[in-house]
This record gives C-alpha cells, sequence and structure tokens, in this order.
C-alpha cells in the first residue's frame, strides 16, 4: 500500500495517520431521497478503509495493519497496549477494533478494546456526525467516556490510540484527556488509518 504519512495533531506524545482519506471528492448532484452524491478518488488507505467499513472487505483489515505497522509503528517508542478509539457508531463488526486485533497480532501486542467504554452510546452517534466544528463536538464528547478499571493495563503503559478516520481529533482527544489520569499510563501516543483535510 503507497502511503504518505502525515502527523495529527493533539494532547499525546506523537500521532501519525498513514495518508489523507479522500485525494479529490465532487459534488454530482443530488440522489432520489435528496441526499448529495459525490465523484470521490480515495488513496490507497482512504479506498481499503472505505471498503473495510462500507462494502464488508474485512480482509483489507490486514494490509492496513501491515501499513501501520510498516510505517508508523517505526516511529514510536516500544508500545505496551493497543487501544482502539470507541466507535460513534453501533455495528456487529467494528472496523477499528478489526484494525487493532490484526496490527496487535502483527506486532505482538497486546490490544485493549474494552479499556476505553462510552457512556450512553446511543446519544452521541446521531450529534456528532453532524456537527460541523471542533467546539461543538468537544461539547458532545465531554464526559462521554469512562475507563473500565476492569481492563488490564500494564504498569508505566505506553498506550497507543488507535482510530480509523482522524477528522477534526475530538474524540481522540477526549479518549487521551481520561486516559492521562489512568495511573499506570505513562505516555501515550496515537495513529489513525486516514485523515481528514480539515486538520
Amino acid at each position: 500500500m503507497e502511503v504518505d504519512v502525515r502527523e495529527i495533531p493533539g494532547p499525546w506524545e506523537l500521532g501519525y495517520a498513514l495518508d489523507r482519506h479522500v485525494v479529490r471528492s465532487e459534488y454530482t448532484g443530488d440522489n432520489e431521497e435528496g441526499r448529495p452524491t459525490f465523484d470521490t478518488t480515495y488513496t490507497e488507505a482512504g479506498n481499503a478503509l472505505h471498503q473495510l467499513k462500507y462494502k464488508q472487505g474485512w480482509k483489507l483489515k490486514h494490509d492496513i495493519a501491515r501499513a501501520l505497522n510498516t510505517h508508523i509503528m517505526p516511529k514510536l517508542p516500544d508500545i505496551d497496549l493497543i487501544v482502539p478509539i470507541p466507535a460513534s457508531t453501533k455495528r456487529p463488526r467494528q472496523p477499528v477494533d478489526e484494525i487493532a486485533r490484526a496490527l496487535g497480532e502483527r506486532a505482538g501486542i497486546r490490544v485493549g478494546s474494552h479499556l476505553i467504554e462510552m457512556k450512553d452510546s446511543s446519544s452521541v452517534a446521531p450529534k456528532l456526525k453532524s456537527l460541523a466544528t471542533r467546539e461543538e463536538k468537544d461539547a458532545v464528547l465531554k464526559n462521554r467516556f469512562k475507563i473500565n478499571v476492569a481492563a488490564p493495563v500494564p504498569r508505566g503503559a505506553n498506550i497507543l490510540l488507535l482510530d480509523d478516520l482522524f477528522d477534526t481529533g475530538a474524540t481522540m482527544s477526549a479518549v487521551c484527556t481520561l486516559l492521562q489520569s489512568h495511573p499506570k499510563v505513562a505516555k501515550i501516543y496515537a495513529a489513525a488509518v486516514t485523515k481528514t483535510g480539515k486538520t
């Protein structure tokens, strides 16, 4: 997979995305339901993520994990635990969890899928997706997450937060801020498969 690694800003030590999500996206009109349609050209990483999330391309999690392990993991210090960002949309299979497990297997790092939980996911999904500004998203996400104290965390752990698509960074920042209060966490790093052009 060809990538163009980009930094992602936030309260973590270091953060990277494999690439932008799209190369270009042109409005082509509205469909019969009145919703806008677009002609979109994705980056390779963006296309893999799109196929995985919306076209049931689950095998692509291995390609994405390989790219993350090859292009982002060497930029980070030793990571003790990969923590996928909780999804705002409920699905039978969560893409970021699948990618985290594939990366964990490839890199030999434990995955803490249940370390961070949403307090009330039903009220976040529709609101978060429709909000345009970072400030609006921050307000919705404030106090939305909790630490699962039963989830094991090694003492002095370096944590890698993993998200599929980095947009404004509001969700990842909220999770990072919460984890900074965990007594066993040393440092927090961030990675995403792709990022939008907003950051």
